[in-house]
C-alpha cells in the first residue's frame, strides 16, 4: 500500500475513533466546554506546548554527546522538533523518528547511522523509564491518600515491569539479539543499497554495523551524567504536559489536583503501537479516559481539555518541526 494512501487510511480511522468517542461524551457539551476556555487560557498551554518541545531537546543533547563532536543545545532543540514532525507526519504514528533522525545525527556529528541509532534507542529507553517511574511512585502515594484508582497504578506498575524485564532481556540476551539482528538485517541491507550503490553492502557491513551500535549502548556506562540529564529531560517534558493539560482543564471549568495529571502522563504512550499518524484517536481516548478515571473530571472536560492541548501540539510538531527538519544536513543517500 503506498504511503499516502496509509497516511488516509490511519488518519480516517483516528478521526473516526475521535468522533465515536466526542459522541459518546456528549458533542454539544464539549463544545460548550471548549468555548468556555479563554484566549488567554489557550495562549498558556500554547506557551507551554512550547517549552515542551524545547524540553525534548536537553535530552536529545545528552544522547548525542557521546558522537563525534556531539550537537550544540541549539541543534539539541531543532533535532527534537524535527523528529517531533516524523513522529506526527508517519503513516506509521510516532514510532518512526528515531531510525529517521539516526540518518540526519550520523552526518551532522560525521559519525554513522549504527552508532546514532544506538545513542537514541538509550535515550528513549531511559526517558519512558524514568517518566513511568516517577507516575508509579506518585500514583502510590496518591492511592495511599485515597485520591487515586487502582486500575492507574497496575498499569504504571505493569509498563515498568515490562521495561524491567526487556532490560535484563537486553542485557542477557544481546550476543544472540546482535546474530539474529544481523540475519534478519543482512538481506534487507543489501537489496536496498544495491539501489544506489554500484556495490551493495554485504553481511560483514552489516555485523560491523550491529558491533558499532552495541559499542555506543555501552559508552553510556561510564556517562552518568548523561543518563541523568535524559531522564530529567524527560520529567520536564511530562511536568510541562501536565501542566498544560491542568490549566486546558481549569479553563474548561474543571479545575482539578495538578499531580494526578502528571501521573497519567505516560499512559498514553502506548498509543504509539497504533499505526496512525500523531496516534490522532488513540492518544486522545486514552489520555482523556486517564484524566476522567483519576481527576474525576467531567468526560467532557477531559475531552476538551486534550482537544486544546492537541490543537497547540499538532500544527506546532509540523509547523516548527517542518521548518527544523527542512535545515537537516544528509537529505541525500550517500
Amino acid at each position: 500500500m503506498r504511503g499516502y494512501v496509509r497516511f488516509a487510511v490511519g488518519a480516517g480511522l483516528g478521526a473516526a475513533a475521535l468522533a465515536a468517542y466526542l459522541l459518546f461524551v456528549g458533542v454539544g457539551t464539549v463544545l460548550d466546554r471548549l468555548t468556555a476556555i479563554t484566549l488567554a487560557t489557550a495562549a498558556v498551554v500554547a506557551v507551554l506546548v512550547v517549552l515542551e518541545g524545547a524540553a525534548d531537546g536537553i535530552g536529545v543533547w545528552a544522547s548525542v554527546r557521546p558522537l563525534g563532536e556531539g550537537l550544540t543545545p541549539a541543534q539539541g532543540v531543532q533535532f527534537a522538533l524535527a523528529g517531533d514532525f516524523f513522529d506526527t507526519l508517519s503513516p506509521a504514528g510516532p514510532v518512526t523518528s528515531e531510525p529517521i533522525m539516526a540518518r540526519f545525527i550520523g552526518v551532522t556529528t560525521e559519525t554513522t547511522y549504527s552508532g546514532a541509532l544506538a545513542v537514541r534507542s538509550v535515550a528513549k529507553y531511559v526517558k519512558s523509564g524514568s517518566q513511568v517511574c516517577v507516575s508509579l511512585a506518585l500514583g502510590a502515594a496518591l492511592l495511599l491518600g485515597g485520591n487515586s484508582q487502582r486500575v492507574v497504578l497496575l498499569t504504571l506498575a505493569g509498563a515498568l515491569g515490562v521495561i524491567l524485564v526487556l532490560g535484563v532481556v537486553l542485557v542477557v540476551l544481546r550476543h544472540q539479539l546482535s546474530q539474529g539482528l544481523v540475519a534478519l538485517l543482512s538481506p534487507v541491507v543489501v537489496r536496498v543499497s544495491g539501489l544506489w550503490r554500484d556495490e551493495p553492502l554485504d553481511r560483514a557491513a552489516v555485523e560491523s554495523a550491529v558491533g558499532r551500535y552495541r559499542m555506543r549502548i555501552a559508552l553510556f556506562r561510564d556517562r552518568p551524567d548523561l543518563v541523568g540529564l535524559i531522564a530529567l529531560g524527560g520529567l520536564l517534558e511530562q511536568v510541562l504536559t501536565a501542566t498544560a493539560l491542568w490549566v486546558a482543564l481549569s479553563g474548561a471549568g474543571a479545575p482539578v489536583a495538578w499531580l494526578p495529571i502528571v501521573v497519567v502522563i505516560p499512559l498514553p504512550q502506548a498509543a504509539s503501537v497504533v499505526p496512525v499518524p500523531a496516534s490522532l484517536g488513540a492518544y486522545d481516548l486514552l489520555l482523556a479516559g486517564a484524566l476522567t478515571l483519576v481527576t474525576g473530571a467531567p468526560g467532557a472536560a477531559a475531552a476538551a481539555a486534550v482537544l486544546v492541548l492537541r490543537t497547540a501540539t499538532i500544527p506546532f510538531g509540523l509547523g516548527a518541526g517542518g521548518l527544523c527538519v527542512a535545515f537537516l544536513r544528509g537529505w541525500r543517500p550517500v
